[in-house]
C-alpha cells in the first residue's frame, strides 16, 4: 500500500507519488487545500525570509494557462507557431488542482542564495506529504514550463526568482506503481579521515 497514512514512519515508507495525468476528481475542496498549504509552509527557513510563493491556479483559469504555455513556446521555439501543441493543453489540464511554487529569494540576505531554494525545495516536499496525508496523490512536475522565463513572469516571478514546480493534486485513476530506489549503500558512505 502507498501513502499509508497509518503513522508518520508508514508515511515516509510508503511515499509514492501519482502521475499527473492520471489523476482524476475530487481534488482537496478550498478549506483541505488551505490546509495542506499551511502545513507545507512549516518547512525549514533558515533566517525567517519565506523565500517562496504559492500560486494556486483554478480550473477556470486551465485555459488561460494553457495559452501561456503555447504563447511561451512559440516565442521560445521560432518556427513552433502551427505545430501540434496538445502536449502543452494535456500539462495545462491534467489532475483537479494545480499548484505552482516559485523561489524567492531574498536579495542580499545573510542567508546564501542556495539555502533559500533549498527552502523551497522543502516546502515542495512538504506539499506532497500534506496532500498524501490528506488522502490525495500528488506530483511535483519540472519540465521546460518551470525554466521558461514568460511563464515565470506570468506566475509573479522576478529577477531571481523561479519556478520550482508545478504540483497536481488529485485521485489516483489507477493503482500506483513502485519506481526503482537507489540501493542504500550506493548512495551512503561513512566519511573517513
Amino acid at each position: 500500500m502507498f501513502n499509508d497514512t497509518s503513522s508518520l514512519l508508514a508515511h515516509l515508507a510508503t511515499r509514492r507519488s501519482g502521475k499527473a495525468r492520471d489523476m482524476i476528481a475530487p481534488g482537496p475542496d478550498a478549506a483541505t487545500l488551505r490546509d495542506i498549504i499551511a502545513l507545507a509552509l512549516r518547512t525549514p527557513d533558515h533566517g525567517k525570509l519565506a523565500p517562496w510563493r504559492i500560486v494556486t491556479v483554478a480550473n477556470d483559469q486551465r485555459e488561460a494557462f494553457a495559452a501561456l504555455l503555447k504563447r511561451a513556446w512559440i516565442v521560445e521555439n521560432p518556427g513552433a507557431a502551427g505545430m501540434d501543441l496538445s502536449a502543452l493543453d494535456q500539462f495545462a489540464h491534467q489532475a483537479p488542482t494545480l499548484l505552482v511554487l516559485v523561489s524567492t529569494p531574498v536579495p542580499g540576505a545573510k542567508i546564501p542564495v542556495w539555502e533559500q531554494q533549498m527552502s523551497a525545495g522543502a516546502v515542495g516536499m512538504n506539499l506532497l506529504h500534506a496532500a498524501h496525508a490528506h488522502g490525495f496523490v500528488g506530483s511535483w512536475l519540472t519540465g521546460w514550463a518551470a525554466y521558461s522565463a514568460e511563464v515565470a513572469t506570468a506566475f509573479g516571478a522576478g529577477e531571481g526568482d523561479t519556478i520550482v514546480g508545478y504540483f497536481f493534486l488529485g485521485m489516483p485513476s489507477r493503482h500506483l506503481d513502485e519506481r526503482p530506489r537507489p540501493e542504500y549503500d550506493a548512495v551512503v558512505h561513512t566519511w573517513e579521515i
